[in-house]
């Protein structure tokens, strides 16, 4: 098949720092990029604009004679999938109510689709990286908080009202610390802040640490990564923290894993990457705390697309029939 013979799409990965768009093929190969920074653009009509004006340029330069079938967004709150409806972004003013599917589909007369950004993340890896292969599958990003999909049947389930997959609120201690979405949510434990506080506090017990000696003594650049590079290096304390990570991680994959049964366990984000201990962990805990029945067919792997994963899996959606 020649390249004017392959479906391509938009995928648009709405963030709350930075919007980037990419033309992909069918066999998720980015043909074009563009970026631009979401402060630059005023309201709704603001970014539709600069959506418009963005793609216009991407199909009359990369993409000309090219088969453009969708256009795919991916934004960071809560939709109707079906309708493609934003309820809110809670890190965007002014987008709640929004119906952008509708409003985007006419100012670029293609079919649109809009989901959850995670939601998209997963669908692009499932269909293009490390979960091809499966048809049950749980994605997570590791972040400033925890985002999860879900592939089922080989498709993305999104619940009832578009919203499943919320793994960073799933419950690891009923009692544990309290915020908007419940008691003890994962990602209250091993979001990027929490991490860093639990290396903080560990710095300022006195126990011997590398921690701080790797970011040149600087308190405010220290991040899971450092406490990655340092386990790595064999640092006592981080390795004693990096195993409380993993294990909060484990203990919501086994809750997950018993309710559903994937195939696999999908794991994106920086932390994420070039961590082979970080995944070692990652599988010993959750292997204490599964079923042999359940964790002997169970594959815990890192995601393959890294940060292209967000407008491929957009743009996946826009290629969906």
């Amino acid at each position: 098949m020649s390249e004017t013979e392959l479906r391509h799409a938009v995928g648009i990965d709405f963030g709350g720092t930075s919007v980037k768009l990419a033309l992909v093929d069918e066999r998720g190969k980015i043909r074009a990029r563009r970026k631009f920074a979401t402060k630059d653009v005023v309201g709704v009509e603001g970014w539709l604009d600069r959506v418009e004006r963005e793609v216009a340029d991407i199909m009359g330069k990369e993409g000309a004679g090219k088969q453009l079938v969708g256009a795919g967004v991916g934004v960071p709150g809560f939709v109707d999938f079906e309708r493609g409806f934003i309820f809110d972004l809670p890190n965007v003013p002014g987008w709640t109510g929004v119906e952008l599917g509708s409003l985007l589909a006419k100012r670029l007369s293609l079919r649109v689709r809009v989901d959850n950004d995670v939601n998209a993340m997963a669908l692009g890896e499932c269909t293009f990286g490390t979960g091809r292969t499966y048809q049950h599958a749980v994605f997570v990003t590791l972040g400033t908080g925890v985002g999860g999909g879900l592939l089922i049947n080989n498709r993305i389930y999104r619940g009832a009202h578009s919203m499943a997959g919320e793994i960073g609120h799933v419950s690891i201690d009923m009692n544990g610390v309290q915020s908007p979405t419940g008691f003890g949510g994962v990602e209250q434990y091993v979001g990027n802040r929490r991490i860093v506080e639990q290396m903080e506090r560990a710095i300022d017990s006195g126990r011997p640490t590398i921690m701080l000696d790797l970011v040149g003594g600087d308190r405010s650049k220290l991040s899971p990564k450092t406490l990655k590079d340092a386990a790595d290096q064999g640092d006592a304390v981080a390795l004693e923290l990096l195993n409380q990570v993993t294990d909060c991680l484990a203990a919501a994959f086994a809750s997950i894993a018993y309710v559903i049964q994937p195939q696999a366990f999908i794991v994106g984000g920086g932390v994420a990457e070039d961590a082979k201990l970080l995944f070692q962990m990652l599988r010993d805990n959750v292997k204490k705390r599964l079923s042999p029945f359940f964790y002997r067919s169970l594959e815990i792997k890192p995601a393959e697309l890294s940060s292209d994963a967000g407008v491929i899996g957009c743009a996946t959606l826009g290629l969906l029939e």
